[in-house]
């Protein structure tokens, strides 16, 4: 069995139904809490979300928000002040571009201030089930480690890899269990290797075994 159905199959064992762990309840509501985890925790990003769709409930009130309050209140995610631009400029142009819904269409979407292609396949994985794989943090790192993707591979090349490995229906899915596997048991530091069926394909066995 390729390595690839091994990894679905105990990602489907650890996590049926994977959620996604950032808070939200409409589309630009999720497409900001991306915006604002980029070099963050989804834990963090939940500790200032609901202060600020609580304070500014529509989006013409955060596009007219104060940006210092706004500030102070991202204070806790990191780059606060380019984020806080980011989330004024991103209302701002929902209201007067698009009667206030998100765009699905991706070059528009990376047009949007603090939006890469991560951003969008997260988005649109999530919000409408398109078939995208976003590569973070922890998907390209157990990507490596299970040699899906060279060590040498750059985050779009492990995306194109993964592609094509993974079937379409599966994508979505697919890229929230790898979130998760990287986040709670092939960890950065301290990775939960002794009991994990996948160490035989590992580049960091031995390493993490010692």
């Amino acid at each position: 069995m390729m390595i690839q159905n091994k990894l679905i199959e105990y990602l489907d064992y650890l996590f049926p139904n994977p959620k996604c762990e950032l808070t939200y309840q409409t589309d630009y509501q999720l497409l900001m809490a991306v915006v604002l985890s980029a070099q963050s925790t989804d834990k963090r990003v939940n500790s200032v979300t609901p202060i600020i769709f609580s304070k500014y409930p529509t989006l013409e009130e955060l596009a007219n928000a104060s940006l210092t309050d706004l500030e102070d209140i991202i204070r806790p995610v990191g780059s606060f002040r380019k984020k806080a631009s980011y989330l004024k400029e991103i209302a701002s142009r929902l209201v007067n571009e698009f009667d206030g819904v998100v765009p699905t269409d991706r070059d528009i979407l990376e047009s949007f201030p603090g939006v890469g292609r991560k951003t969008v396949n997260v988005f649109l994985a999530e919000f409408y089930h398109y078939p995208a794989i976003a590569v973070d943090t922890h998907v390209e790192r157990v990507s490596k480690r299970l040699k899906l993707a060279y060590q040498k591979d750059s985050v779009l090349d492990v995306e194109r890899k993964l592609m094509k490995k993974v079937p379409k229906e599966r994508r979505a899915k697919f890229h929230l269990q790898m979130v998760l596997f990287g986040r709670y048991y092939c960890k950065a530091v301290k990775p939960l290797c002794k009991d994990c069926p996948l160490k035989e394909y590992c580049r960091e066995k031995k390493k993490n075994l010692d």
